[in-house]
Parts: structure tokens; sequence; C-alpha cells
């Protein structure tokens, strides 16, 4: 039976703090997450300024017609 201990000394049986801090602390996974989730917000708003513009120019052409 492996005894893992924690940041603080303190027993940890699974190393689940080893495991999350491994997780969070890498740097690969943090800058993939970070490139999906700027991509995403920066998409949607374009297609959204699109689809409002677009609302504006049929409801002006529609307004003078």
């Amino acid at each position: 039976m492996a005894n893992t201990q924690g940041p603080e000394g303190n027993y940890d049986p699974a190393g689940s703090t080893q495991m999350f801090r491994a997780f969070v602390d890498d740097p690969q996974s943090r800058q993939q997450q970070q490139a999906a989730t700027t991509r995403g917000p920066r998409v949607g708003l374009i297609v959204g300024v699109i689809v409002a513009v677009a609302i504006v120019a049929v409801v002006a052409w529609l307004a003078l017609k």
C-alpha cells in the first residue's frame, strides 16, 4: 500500500491531491482550454452582429419601399 503525502503533509490515500495539481498545473491543457474558450464567444459575437445588421437592413428596406 502506497502512502502519499499531500502538499501540507496530510495523508492522502488515493493521491487525489497530486493528480488534481498535475491536472490544474498542466500548461498544455490550460492553453488548449483558453484557445477553445476565446474562439467560441468571438464567433458567436460576429454572427450575432451580422444577423443584427441584416435585420436592420431588411427593416429599413421595407420602411423605405
